[in-house]
């Protein structure tokens, strides 16, 4: 069989480091990325557009605050402001004649700097108290966005992201957008599966374990949530100017509301909390899941087999899909990574009946 751990001898600390080290493991990684980058070449731009594309920068985003309550376990309900600085940061540079690049930056920084302002409410106070700062954060960003014509024109405008290029070449076709958005998750995957390798991945766990036994054994608690929510929103920013520039090619406050950072919290949790598969699996599950459900629920109406009104055959998809989530997190709180981790150790030591500790 060959998802097995014989032949694997840690005998070198090189090898017993490795991101992956069953062979089966690596070639699972190599064929999910041919995939993805062979997508464009198999996959119409509808499904491209309408399905890879959102996925792919939902995910990024899921990445980016698992850093912060997975990792370093602090609480954001106000991710989705984050997300806007950006898109607005980075559309109002790029009209100004800035590069698309310059912009990516500058859109993640500006973002790290007002979610490090209000972050720093996680050095006084923690749980609920830190989720109130957050919202805070959420609803303030809101109603400066409505409210400020010269962000976003007012709280019915639109407005319209310019034609940019991408290390000179135009993002101006759905497989050069879709590229762009891979490339970024890209990043930000490998960024977040090294991290707990690191020094500063492992402080942040150590912060998160029980911040002030971190504090006794040397770990700079204010220099590290603070680094934390930095390291956070800088990629929440630049992942929401990709959003903008990539996804809706125009954006709007009502984009980024409060709802939206309900929904990162969401695909945190159902994927699971702090692990990198989980961050797809749930941008996945959430945005996907309603759509086949109303696709599966549709023809059965029309056939007659479901006899319920339009109205209500509007809300069963969405009834199911609440129903699953509750499922998940009485079934298995750790979520889909979890069935995924409990799925493979199976296969580790199949066809023979022990299991893994």
């Amino acid at each position: 069989m060959f998802y097995r751990l014989s032949g694997v001898h840690h005998t070198r600390y090189a090898s017993a480091r490795q991101l992956w080290p069953l062979p089966a493991d690596r070639w699972q990684v190599a064929v999910v990325f041919v995939l993805a980058a062979a997508a464009p070449l198999y996959m119409s731009d509808l499904y491209l557009s309408s399905y890879m594309l959102p996925w792919l920068v939902w995910s990024a985003a899921t990445l980016a605050l698992t850093l912060l309550m997975g990792v370093a376990g602090q609480l954001h309900f106000g991710f989705g402001a984050v997300m806007a600085i950006g898109a607005y940061t980075s559309i109002h540079l790029t009209q100004a004649g800035v590069p698309f690049e310059i912009a990516l930056l500058a859109a993640g920084l500006i973002s790290a700097f007002i979610g490090c302002l209000f972050g720093a409410a996680a050095l006084r106070v923690k749980g609920l108290y830190l989720v109130m700062a957050t919202l805070a954060m959420q609803f303030l960003v809101d109603w400066v966005i409505i409210n400020v014509k010269a962000i976003s024109g007012g709280a019915v405008a639109t407005l319209q992201t310019p034609a940019v290029e991408f290390l000179w070449l135009p993002i101006d076709t759905v497989a050069a957008r879709y590229y762009v958005a891979l490339l970024w998750v890209v990043i930000v995957t490998l960024w977040m599966l090294n991290i707990k390798r690191t020094s500063f991945g492992r402080a942040l766990v150590a912060v998160r374990d029980k911040d002030f036994a971190a504090a006794v054994i040397g770990v700079n608690i204010f220099k590290y949530k603070l680094l934390a929510f930095f390291t956070s929103s800088f990629l929440g920013g630049v992942t929401g100017a990709i959003l903008a520039f990539c996804f809706y090619r125009a954006v709007t406050p009502q984009q980024f509301s409060f709802d939206i950072s309900i929904q990162l919290v969401a695909m945190v949790l159902v994927g699971g909390l702090g692990s990198v598969i989980g961050a797809f699996l749930g941008a996945g599950f959430v945005l996907l899941a309603p759509i086949v459900l109303l696709n599966i629920v549709a023809p059965l109406v029309e056939s007659g087999w479901l006899p319920v009104s339009s109205s209500l055959m509007a809300h069963i998809p969405l009834m199911i899909y609440g129903a699953m989530i509750i499922g998940f997190l009485l079934f298995e709180p750790l979520g889909l990574a979890k069935i995924y981790d409990n799925a493979r150790k199976y296969f580790l030591v199949w066809p023979f009946r022990h299991t893994q500790s």
